[in-house]
């Protein structure tokens, strides 16, 4: 299990990476959710690692 936290705004990032961000359940800065660690969602996760932080939990 991961907890990712929103820590920068996805104004101005390409549409791709805006729906990635949809898609891990985060929509406003400081919100967080908690994930398995499968292979989908660690992709997702490289793909906007400049965007969230990321704990083991």
């Amino acid at each position: 299990m991961v907890k990712v936290t929103l820590v920068k705004s996805v104004i101005g990032e390409i549409e791709s990476v805006k729906a990635t961000v949809a898609a891990l359940g985060l929509k406003k800065i400081r919100q967080s959710r908690t994930l398995e660690e499968t292979p989908a969602n660690m992709g997702q996760l490289k793909k906007v690692s400049h965007l969230v932080k990321v704990e083991k939990v």
